[in-house]
């Protein structure tokens, strides 16, 4: 069975390298901000990461969700924290999110698998 992780990692890195190859000061700008914005400020690290995986499941981002699982699971944010916030994203997102909330749960299993 294929790794997901490994293989989401490795298909991100090499888009966002293909993308920033092209040199648009936009993309490249829009990518900083991303980078940014999840640094520690005001906010801790782990909170940002959490309202990031909130967001992006209410959005319905698989990828987005991924990278923010992953974010978490690196700065030892529990099972248990990461489920009550995907809980949070399904309560306001309604049953659309479930779909992404299976994967999600897949996803954590996945990386807890690959310690």
């Amino acid at each position: 069975m294929p790794n997901q992780v490994e293989e989401f990692n490795a298909y991100r890195l090499k888009m966002n390298d293909k993308i920033l190859a092209d040199d648009n000061k936009v993309i490249k700008r829009i990518f900083n901000l991303d980078t940014n914005a999840f640094k520690e400020g005001h906010l801790d690290v782990k909170t940002k990461e959490l309202l990031g995986l909130v967001s992006s499941a209410v959005l319905r981002c698989d990828d987005c969700i991924k990278y923010h699982l992953e974010s978490c699971y690196k700065e030892g944010i529990s099972k248990e924290e990461v489920m009550e916030t995907l809980s949070i994203a399904t309560l306001i997102g309604g049953t659309i999110v479930i779909p992404h909330l299976r994967k999600a749960y897949e996803f954590w299993e996945e990386l807890e698998l690959n310690e």
